[in-house]
């Protein structure tokens, strides 16, 4: 007697024949080449643009001062974002498997949280950096100097570092939740479960410093605004050479300001999605489905990738030395020396 039951849908594995394999979600080809096509330009776009950065930066005297060394090193951890983290976590979201390893994958998420807070606290000292040359243009060169920039990068490295290590390589963020990590854990996977305490102490690291940016740029652009309507009021009057001076080194100043503040709001917006399902879920018992956790992810990912575009739409320098590098000037001996700020 024949069965009108249809046959039993095929569960594909992560790792056929091997006990204990995560089960896979698999695309169609379509939507996979896409997937891969997006993920892949993402990371390419952070690698090269932000390599040109760090290249323009380094090599052109005119940008070796404390706020541009700032700028660098916050493309240094963009541009380990789209090396070491963006190409794994690619194949993780379209593949739904881990194929690199337990070890890696510490790693990864330890690598992963870091570079992300790194750069939040490069764009908190950048913003410290734009409220003193705004709100005391003359001054700012003798307040923050290259050493003082040497610090901040230090911290901005250090402890995004120590913490990640600390909390992932530990297991300290698994305390409390070893039942839920056992159930989720299986061959083929990257799971990594925070419990509440852990993802209060991240929302509070990632929410502190974005406070104090918010405050800062508040009151910069209050001083900016302050600023223009001086200088307009004053344009009538005669004026020393020395008067004249602070008001090209404020106006300079204020655009700098403008073009950073451009770049903090891209960071906010990329990561405060992700962050703020983090808190919520670790207090509504993770409930999140995984494509919702992936396009978050990505969503913060691709901010790594924005910042060089941001600084080619509004740095007439960073355009002009990305025509310096491309065409093969570099290569000049004088090429260091070139003015890029000229007109």
């Amino acid at each position: 007697m024949s069965s009108d039951l249809p046959p039993p849908a095929t569960v594909l594995l992560c790792y056929e024949n091997v006990s204990g394999s995560c089960i896979k979600t698999s695309y169609s080809p379509g939507p996979r080449v896409i997937l891969y096509a997006v993920f892949g330009f993402g990371s390419l776009l952070a690698v090269f643009g932000n390599l040109l950065v760090i290249t323009s930066v380094l090599h052109f005297k005119q940008l070796h001062s404390p706020a541009h060394f700032l700028i660098a090193s916050l493309a240094c951890a963009d541009f380990l974002v789209g090396a070491t983290v963006m190409p794994f976590s690619m194949v993780r979201s379209v593949e739904s498997c881990w194929y690199f390893g337990q070890s890696f994958c510490t790693f990864h998420t330890c690598f992963d949280a870091a570079f992300c807070y790194s750069s939040l606290f490069h764009l908190c000292f950048i913003s410290i950096d734009r409220y003193i040359a705004v709100t005391d243009p003359l001054a700012y060169p003798i307040k923050f100097t290259v050493s003082v920039s040497g610090i901040c990068i230090g911290i901005s490295w250090t402890l995004p570092v120590a913490y990640s290590g600390a909390v992932f390589y530990t297991g300290a963020s698994e305390d409390g939740l070893e039942e839920l990590s056992s159930a989720l854990h299986c061959i083929g996977g990257c799971q990594v479960v925070v419990n509440q305490d852990w993802v209060l102490i991240d929302f509070l690291i990632f929410f502190i410093p974005t406070l104090v940016i918010i405050i800062l740029y508040s009151k910069i652009f209050l001083v900016a605004k302050q600023q223009a309507i001086k200088i307009e009021n004053s344009q009538s009057k005669a004026e020393s050479s020395s008067e004249s001076y602070k008001a090209r080194v404020a106006r300079r100043e204020r655009k700098a300001a403008t073009t950073l503040g451009v770049t903090v709001v891209a960071f906010l917006i990329s990561w405060l999605p992700y962050t703020i399902d983090s808190l919520i879920d670790a207090f509504m018992g993770f409930i999140t489905p995984a494509y919702i956790y992936e396009i978050f992810c990505w969503f913060g990912y691709y901010n790594s990738a924005m910042n060089p575009l941001i600084y080619a739409l509004f740095y007439p320098w960073f355009r002009k030395a990305i025509k310096i590098i491309l065409s093969g000037k570099l290569l000049k001996n004088s090429s260091s020396t070139i003015n890029l700020f000229s007109k």
